[in-house]
């Protein structure tokens, strides 16, 4: 899958422009639903990668961007529910994510996209 962080605040996958943090599941692209999260913000001073969120746990890898700068923080408990499901969590910055993506075919990309910081 081509994706590439061409900004700050903005991503391209597959050709389309995205100017917000993306989920990919299964090669499908959608917004991402932080709102679940927005209860930790107060003590990561950022909206984090949590559980409450709808990850997408359906292959055998996750990709997390955590921003152009590597600033989005993630849950102990991502990684905790990512060991028991046996699922290997690559978390590295977003232009990192976007080269891992590459080497993978459209349909076994899953994936959580910051754009930002």
């Amino acid at each position: 899958m081509k994706a590439q962080l061409i900004a700050f605040g903005a991503i391209e996958i597959a050709g389309q422009r995205y100017t917000h943090d993306v989920v990919i599941s299964g090669g499908k692209i959608h917004k991402r639903a932080k709102k679940a999260s927005k209860v930790y913000r107060a003590a990561y001073g950022h909206t984090p990668l949590s559980l409450a969120e709808n990850l997408p746990w359906g292959g055998h890898q996750l990709i997390v961007g955590t921003g152009m700068y590597g600033r989005l923080p993630v849950l102990p408990e991502v990684s905790q529910e990512a060991e028991r499901r046996k699922v290997e969590l690559v978390i590295v910055p977003t232009e990192t994510a976007c080269r891992l993506l590459a080497d993978q075919k459209d349909q076994d990309v899953y994936a959580v996209l910051h754009v930002t910081c």
